[in-house]
């Protein structure tokens, strides 16, 4: 998922997303320890943008988070 893909998305299409790919990294991390995919570094790069996404918006409309 590119950086402009999450731009188009909604703030609860984001957090919907989220929760999808947290629940995919797990299942990754048990599927690595099987095969060794590198697929979890994917999914972590992915859940990175997320979060810096919804950092920035939140500081540009003025919102604080911890």
């Amino acid at each position: 998922m590119k950086y402009t893909e999450i731009q188009k998305l909604g703030k609860s299409d984001r957090d919907k997303k989220l929760k999808e790919l947290k629940m995919e990294l797990i299942k990754s991390k048990t599927a690595a320890s099987k095969t060794g995919s590198t697929k979890t570094k994917q999914i972590k790069k992915i859940i990175a943008r997320l979060h810096t996404f919804n950092t920035s918006e939140n500081k540009s409309s003025g919102v604080e988070t911890e």
